[in-house]
């Protein structure tokens, strides 16, 4: 186990620095100029070469990437073209948002989908499956946005539960959460009803096992079976598949800012592209491939202790 752990780590590096080769050789080859954006079309061709120069535009990609990596490693994103500040300072005044709003999204996936996905398997096609079934292909099938759209316009403006203007964590972390839930809802719900139908599947497939009738020949309830015996196992492809979703939440997230005007990665990431803010850029962009493979390499830790088993070959 400890030798398949270090292969996944060694993968996780291997892949975060793919992540950080391709983030920077696309952003420094695709048209449009930075200083454009930042000068003006009226800025003067030794104002543009003092300032490509300033910032190191006017080196080979290669060496700009040798020293971009090097400096990134000890922390230093390096500096934002459009702001003319630290991208480190830039990122850490939003990150806290944007993981804190997948944070929230990824505590009401596992809220909604465990227990509805348990009731389901609980009677296969009684009247409760058939209704979860039906919610599910439902919301599987409306994109996040329509979503954060509608529960916006429901519970914001028909009911006024909450307030559409955004609510700083400054002002407190109740009122904070508060309108949080929505946006979060608004990605959790197409994720959750993946995560149903992938726990009921896999709990009806435990169910089939020799060792699930040896269970009931002990005398052991239908309940009793599921909670003790089936839903262990059944839980490793479930633990997986939210794993890799993370990176579908970060990128629902992404999306979602923009629908309820929250001021996290996903909203300085847009106006960062279309401002060719390509420091700012490369690092949001590495920072959320850090997010997804780390919980990928937390993911295979979480199974092998649920199912030794699993060797790591």
């Amino acid at each position: 186990m400890g030798k398949a752990m270090l292969k996944r780590l060694g993968l996780l590096i291997g892949t975060l620095l793919l992540v950080s080769v391709l983030a920077f050789t696309a952003f420094s080859v695709i048209p449009g100029d930075p200083t454009d954006a930042v000068l003006g079309i009226e800025a003067t061709d030794e104002q543009i070469a003092a300032f490509r120069a300033q910032m190191g535009l006017d080196l080979p990609v290669w060496q700009r990437y040798w020293s971009w990596l090097s400096a990134f490693v000890t922390g230093d994103f390096g500096r934002s073209f459009k702001f003319d500040m630290p991208v480190a300072k830039l990122v850490a005044d939003r990150v806290q948002v944007t993981l804190l709003l997948a944070g929230v999204a990824f505590a009401l996936i596992a809220a909604i989908s465990l227990p509805l996905g348990l009731l389901a398997a609980r009677r296969p096609g009684g009247v409760v499956d058939r209704i979860i079934t039906v919610l599910t292909q439902i919301t599987m099938s409306v994109p996040n946005f329509v979503l954060g759209i509608a529960l916006m316009y429901f519970f914001a403006l028909v009911l006024k539960w909450f307030q559409p203007e955004y609510v700083p964590l400054e002002q407190g972390l109740g009122p904070h959460l508060r309108f949080l839930v929505f946006p979060a809802l608004a990605i959790a719900l197409p994720k959750s009803a993946m995560t149903v139908k992938l726990l009921r599947g896999s709990i009806l497939g435990e169910l089939d096992q020799d060792y699930i009738r040896t269970a009931y020949s002990k005398g052991n309830s239908r309940a009793a079976v599921l909670r003790r015996h089936v839903l262990r196992n059944a839980m490793i492809p479930v633990v997986t598949f939210l794993a890799m979703a993370i990176g579908d939440i970060m990128a629902g997230s992404i999306v979602i800012e923009q629908v309820f005007g929250i001021p996290g990665l996903g909203r300085i990431l847009i106006s960062s592209i279309g401002n060719r803010d390509y420091p700012v850029v490369q690092a949001v962009v590495v920072l959320l491939a850090a997010v997804v493979v780390g919980c990928n390499f937390l993911a295979d830790l979480l199974y092998r202790v649920m199912d030794p088993r699993i060797d790591g070959r």
